[in-house]
């Protein structure tokens, strides 16, 4: 099920003046993203704008924009979306279920479900009380269900890649009972999900490219087939 199908920058009311976010050079050019399968990973290095993009999504969609749905209220600092009153969604048709996992304001999600003793929808213990990766997984085997959109970023922050497999054999099951995810990401286990779409945003403006064709994909399999050469390299 597809329900979000483009996102579409309202380039007519950027600023004039260069200044981040609209300097970005994966937004320069860039018209629309569409999104056409169930899953979409949005890729590249550290600055180059995917969780930016992924933030002003949520913030369209109504989530919170530092981690949670539409019912959670809560103050964290530095957790605006600088895109979001730029972009517009196209949704066929609307959906109004789903999450927003910000993964380095995780711990502010986990305090605010404990002050609203809101355990019980996330296995019935304090996600404060599990070890990093065991919330994620907490929070994407209870709160995760089908025909909901859900929005990722960096779900693999917290995962090992046992439990990044797992979270793929849960995605696959949701996915089939309805459900669609936009994953920002960094990890090659998790854009290997089968029939994802990916979108580079280390190429200006963003474009789509294949798995194999990722650098995450390329460095992985360099080191792992030969990891001191890679290194004297």
């Amino acid at each position: 099920m597809v329900y979000l199908r483009t996102i579409k920058l309202l380039r007519e009311k950027f600023p004039e003046a260069g200044r981040y976010p609209f300097d970005l050079p994966s937004l320069r050019n860039l018209e629309a993203i569409e999104l056409d399968t169930s899953v979409t990973f949005l890729v590249g290095e550290n600055g180059s704008g995917k969780s930016t993009m992924l933030e002003a999504v949520a913030y369209q969609c109504g989530f919170h924009t530092a981690g949670g749905s539409r019912n959670n209220y809560y103050d964290v600092h530095k957790s605006e979306a600088s895109l979001g009153d730029y972009i517009r969604l196209s949704w066929l048709p609307k959906q109004t279920n789903g999450f927003f996992l910000r993964a380095e304001s995780f711990y502010q999600f986990a305090s605010h479900i404990d002050s609203i003793d809101g355990s019980g929808s996330y296995g019935g213990r304090s996600l404060h009380a599990q070890s990093h990766g065991e919330a994620f997984m907490s929070l994407f085997t209870n709160r995760f269900n089908s025909k909901g959109i859900y929005l990722l970023d960096e779900p693999e922050a917290a995962l090992s890649p046992k439990r990044q497999l797992a979270f793929l054999f849960l995605m696959r099951e949701l996915v089939a009972e309805g459900a669609q995810f936009v994953i920002a990401t960094h990890s090659p286990i998790l854009m290997g999900f089968p029939g994802a779409k990916i979108f580079s945003f280390d190429e200006s403006p963003v474009q789509e490219v294949r798995y194999q064709e990722t650098e995450h994909y390329q460095l992985t399999r360099r080191f792992l087939e030969k990891p001191a050469a890679f290194l004297d390299e």
